[in-house]
């Protein structure tokens, strides 16, 4: 054995013990950690070194390079990109998926029982949801992957119907997908399925700074198609503004023409938690499938969320994953395995951080961090809505504020703004642009963020706005 590695192995409890310090000092102080940096000065031109150097060593290389400038992106005040933090339970899950590195298949023979744990953990977030157990789900990396599973079993559908195997034979069809406000990773996952972002059928929204889709447009739209199959992307929250499709409408569509119906609820979905905000989810158990991402509002770590795509298409979603030349793996229907419904192959056990939050938090915990962000986002909205120097470009309607400088002709500092506020490292917001302006937008799902946050940030806002004078 190689003399680092069979040192490292006898002193593997020290070293744990040892990055067990190191971890519980970060989470201690992360609510005064950096929220950003500039990491353009720590690119390095290292080579691998030809002996190596052990982990001790080379955690002290980690800690002089790289550790005191890792942002606080799991803290409170991290408002950018909808990015939630892990909860305790979370990182416990997470951390025994390391140490005990499945590979999350098969639900039979003696390969393990990871995923069984997956299967019971997709049964709990569709309680926790309020969704019913007519969904087969199972966890992928991110709501990108999310969406590119479900659209690819919407493109097997789509390709049926119209008597064609898509997954075996290629696109020879076109396909139209119809969509009003889509986030950019669906845009991305129907150009990586050969469909094309730029094939889509483009839904007028409401009237009156809304950005959900015009049912009457949407009918019209389908109208036109003349009977042909299409997919339907609608949103369960928007990026700038969290608006919501009106899924019970869709739903009475559905009774009457033939398409395919995904959400995208990255994060929107979670508000399915609280009791007075469930109701902008209704009639979403209709849709045929669903995204949500864990890493966002369930406040466990990267990578982690969920597709959710209904039980009776089983077969057209191992048509589109299934790995037909391996016999050794046997019959995908008769021998539930994950590498024959989702994209990877390979998977470790990322329902297990999901796991244990849920398990240790239940529905009461996640309603009161749902409720707390949407108060927190509130909040905000009422500062800037009372406030000389800002303006809320939309109406605060769940957990992200979009918001500009009140005075038109500051448009040209927006940016500045911006950098100033994030270059204090004691918040972070992102860009955007919405209803002709440059903007911020504020995301709030960190089970952290509490209402000093809140004034903290505001004061600092103010402060910077009067230098830009």
């Amino acid at each position: 054995m190689e003399k680092h590695l069979e040192n490292d192995l006898s002193e593997i409890g020290n070293l744990l013990e040892t990055i067990k310090k190191q971890g519980l000092a970060y989470l201690d102080a992360l609510p005064d950690r950096k929220t950003s940096v500039d990491s353009k000065e720590y690119v390095s031109k290292d080579k691998v070194p030809e002996s190596g150097y052990g982990t001790k060593k080379v955690l002290e290389v980690f800690n002089e390079r790289f550790e005191p400038v890792m942002v606080g992106s799991s803290g409170p005040r991290y408002w950018g990109f909808v990015t939630g933090g892990s909860t305790p339970a979370s990182i416990a899950g997470d951390w025994l998926a390391s140490v005990y590195d499945q590979n999350t298949q098969s639900t039979k023979g003696q390969g393990g029982v990871s995923a069984i744990i997956e299967l019971e953990t997709i049964q709990l977030m569709l309680d926790l949801l309020g969704l019913p157990k007519n969904f087969l789900g199972g966890f992928v990396t991110g709501a990108t992957m999310s969406n590119f599973t479900c659209l690819a079993v919407a493109r097997q559908w789509l390709g049926r119907e119209k008597e064609k195997d898509i997954a075996k034979d290629g696109i020879s069809i076109p396909i139209k997908v119809l969509t009003a406000t889509p986030h950019s990773s669906s845009l991305k996952s129907l150009s990586l399925l050969g469909i094309g972002s730029g094939n889509i059928v483009k839904i007028k929204t409401i009237e009156g700074n809304r950005e959900a889709m015009n049912i009457d447009d949407l009918e019209n739209r389908i109208i036109e198609l003349k009977g042909e199959p299409f997919i339907l992307i609608s949103s369960g929250g928007t990026v700038n503004t969290v608006d919501f499709d009106d899924f019970k409408t869709i739903a009475e569509l559905k009774k009457k023409h033939n398409f395919w119906w995904h959400i995208d609820a990255a994060f929107g979905g979670f508000a399915a938690c609280s009791d007075e905000t469930k109701h902008l989810l209704e009639g979403w158990e209709q849709a045929d499938s669903i995204t949500v991402d864990c890493h966002k509002w369930l406040n466990v770590p990267y990578e982690s969320a969920v597709f959710f795509v209904k039980d009776q298409y089983r077969l057209l979603q191992v048509e589109t994953f299934q790995n037909s030349n391996a016999p050794y793996l046997g019959d995908p229907l008769e021998n539930f395995s994950y590498l024959n419904f989702l994209p990877e192959n390979s998977r470790r056990l990322k329902a297990l951080p999901a796991w244990f939050s849920i398990m240790a938090y239940g529905k009461q915990g996640y309603q009161e961090i749902v409720e707390n962000n949407i108060r927190w986002a509130k909040q905000l909205g009422h500062f800037i809505d009372s406030s000389s120097d800002f303006k809320l470009l939309a109406p605060v309607r769940l957990n992200t504020v979009c918001f500009t400088l009140k005075n038109e002709a500051d448009q040209d500092k927006v940016n500045e703004f911006l950098e100033k506020l994030n270059s204090t490292g004691k918040v972070f917001m992102t860009p955007t642009f919405y209803n002709q302006h440059k903007g911020i937008r504020a995301a709030f799902v960190n089970w952290r963020t509490n209402e000093n946050d809140i004034s903290m940030v505001f004061d600092l806002m103010k402060e910077i706005s009067e230098t830009l004078n």
